[in-house]
């Protein structure tokens, strides 16, 4: 674990900021033949009420915005982070909390990462996730370059695998970041469900990161594939060329999102049965 920073604010900026730009994508081939080998998994299968395994996950602490204007204050705490019923469950909290920093905000949550302890270039990253309904929700599972701590975001790259504002429960959004396509900016596509919304159930999220190609999936359908032909033609450059680490979280309110209103009720879980990780076998 570690506490927040300068460093933690700063690239934490990067997530949604709005969904980024939805530019029209390359054409979408064929999924690529070949058989995925397991490298990593995390099937959370502890004891109830038993925090992640600290081999394979920390926790971003702290509260400040997140760089995203966010309410809430990241914690370790069993209520906001642990396993339960084969899930690690990640639940948003409405009650006045103080962090380390001495500052008491109105709701609480978890997030946790793999950084220092896992990141892998290129391969499949998936994770089955149950999301939460909500005004202000803003559930994410995504990734950033494990070079975050001496190049910075975004230079160090940013795949946004899913991310939901509780304004559109039938729609998420899959985004990459980096130089010159960042923030608001981001290369972004979304998925949306023919009926329903997305937190009435478990649902597969995945991205598959080959070379440089990336191809993002909803329950096994492909919507969407990233090369640098989807760059903008102002010098940015594809950075998706080493490690990056996991993060899971769940934030409350943010400039994308808005904040939680009267119809939001708390508390509000995450539920994730799975992530695993692949390389070509």
């Amino acid at each position: 674990m570690r506490s927040p920073s300068l460093l933690t604010f700063a690239f934490t900026l990067c997530l949604g900021c709005g969904g980024g730009s939805s530019t029209p994508q390359t054409a979408v081939p064929a999924n690529p033949t070949g058989a995925w080998a397991l490298s990593w998994s995390d099937e959370f299968s502890g004891a109830d009420g038993s925090a992640p395994d600290p081999a394979k996950w920390a926790f971003d602490l702290g509260g400040g915005g997140w760089g995203n204007a966010e309410l809430q204050t990241y914690t370790g705490r069993p209520q906001n982070v642990s396993i339960h019923g084969g899930n690690l469950v990640i639940t948003a909290v409405k009650e006045t909390y103080t962090g380390t920093d001495g500052i008491a905000r109105n709701y609480t949550s978890g997030r946790v990462k793999t950084q220092g302890l896992f990141a892998q270039s290129s391969g499949r990253f998936e994770a089955r996730i149950k999301i939460p309904a909500g005004q202000g929700l803003w559930p994410a599972f995504w990734m950033l370059g494990n070079d975050l701590g001496s190049n910075g975001w975004p230079a160090c790259g940013e795949i946004d695998i899913m991310e939901n504002v509780g304004k559109e429960p039938a729609t998420v959004h899959a985004t990459i970041h980096g130089p010159g396509y960042s923030g608001g900016n981001g290369i972004s596509a979304a998925k949306t469900l023919a009926a329903g919304k997305f937190a009435d159930d478990f649902h597969l999220y995945a991205v598959e990161w080959e070379g440089t190609q990336m191809r993002f999936y909803v329950d096994g359908a492909l919507f969407a594939t990233r090369t640098p032909a989807d760059l903008p033609a102002n010098g940015s450059l594809w950075v998706f060329d080493h490690p990056f680490f996991l993060i899971l979280n769940l934030a409350v309110g943010g400039n994308w999102p808005g904040a939680p209103d009267g119809s939001t009720t708390f508390p509000q879980q995450m539920l994730v049965d799975y992530v695993r990780v692949y390389r070509r076998s």
